[in-house]
């Protein structure tokens, strides 16, 4: 991603989110401990690996933000990192990074929907001037669709969650998720979140690029990873 822009002036009692990743801006140094073969760490980049080479969702976005001008490097726009308990990844506008909660992440089918997720920010930031940090309403479009896209609001997530049998079920999973995910790293109140999740859903919930669809499941994405790459030939030789 070449699209990148200075951190913003954060001005006392404001509040972006930085609190949960607090590696972003430490200046505490890693010990050869916590950076060994045994730790998170190595653990984490062993699956952001995998997720990478051979997970349909991240394949599709990161060829959609090459052909968008923002190629993606996993050494450059990655970063595992130790997070606050209540988050597994994040996406760092300013740097152009995606933040991997390697203390949060265990499983490579969780790492997978994490990396889909923030790649999802990712693609909104290459594609359209997003302003992350003063327009709730540009963050929770975002939301919206990384919640509708990722496979966050599958059945089978749901089911392990102990929600499923709710009419509409999707929409209000990915209603409930954006709120959610504004809430974690924006000090809002509730109102204000469900507001601006509400006044943007129909059109964000129906904005299904680069996947030209809702992936319901692995297989799905790997059909629109298929018919994206099919679309991009057809468009070459015109």
């Amino acid at each position: 991603m070449d699209r990148s822009e200075p951190p913003p002036e954060v001005a006392e009692g404001e509040d972006f989110g930085y609190r949960l990743f607090p590696e972003r801006h430490s200046e505490a140094k890693r010990s050869f401990l916590t950076t060994s073969l045994f730790t998170f760490n190595h653990k984490c980049q062993v699956m952001l690996r995998i997720a990478l080479d051979t997970n349909p969702y991240a394949q599709l976005l990161l060829d959609a933000m090459k052909q968008s001008g923002c190629t993606v490097y996993k050494d450059r726009h990655f970063a595992c990192e130790d997070c606050d308990g209540c988050v597994s990844g994040g996406f760092d506008s300013a740097t152009s990074q995606i933040v991997l909660c390697q203390n949060n992440i265990h499983q490579q089918s969780h790492m997978n929907r994490v990396v889909t997720h923030e790649l999802i920010h990712a693609f909104d930031h290459c594609r359209a001037h997003v302003d992350w940090f003063k327009n709730v309403k540009h963050l929770a479009c975002s939301e919206i669709r990384a919640a509708n896209l990722s496979g966050d609001c599958s059945l089978v997530n749901e089911i392990t969650r102990f929600k499923f049998g709710l009419k509409q079920h999707h929409q209000t999973c990915v209603r409930d998720r954006a709120i959610r995910s504004i809430l974690a790293v924006r000090k809002v109140s509730k109102e204000t979140a469900e507001k601006a999740v509400d006044e943007v859903f129909d059109s964000c919930f129906n904005d299904h690029e680069p996947f030209g669809r809702v992936p319901h499941s692995k297989s799905d994405a790997k059909y629109a990873y298929r018919d994206f790459q099919n679309r991009n030939r057809y468009y070459a030789n015109l």
